[in-house]
């Protein structure tokens, strides 16, 4: 299987005016995901393996910015609904900004490279 996100659709649930907006906006530039040249991010499921009912272990290639890298999860089904949760590290995809991977003496101003995806599938 193949999902494809539409990375134009980015949205914060955590503020709200000005903030919201410059947020949601950085967010879609190149410093993070640059949205304009890459409008899509996939993932491309290569294996899905049962380890106990209900529970798979699926490993796939996700492409963000046109970076591809391998990963691995755990996912459940219940009831028609596939859930997991998938941590990311964004410097494997170049995005780079605030990353103490790329840039020194950040300090405070430093931003973690893991960010989490909560998925959610009705199938």
């Amino acid at each position: 299987g193949k999902i494809v996100v539409d990375m134009t659709s980015i949205t914060n649930e955590d503020l709200e005016g000005e903030w919201n907006t410059k947020l949601v906006g950085h967010l879609k530039s190149d410093d993070f995901f640059g949205v304009q040249k890459h409008p899509e991010a996939t993932f491309t499921i290569q294996r899905a393996i049962e380890a106990a009912t209900g529970e798979y272990t699926v490993t796939g290639d996700l492409t963000i910015k046109g970076n591809t890298n391998p990963i691995k999860f755990t996912a459940y089904l219940k009831d028609g609904v596939a859930t997991a949760n998938v941590t990311i590290d964004r410097s494997k995809y170049d995005v780079r900004y605030g990353s103490g991977s790329f840039f020194d003496n950040l300090g405070d101003k430093t931003i973690y490279d893991n960010f989490d995806l909560e998925i959610k599938l009705a199938y």
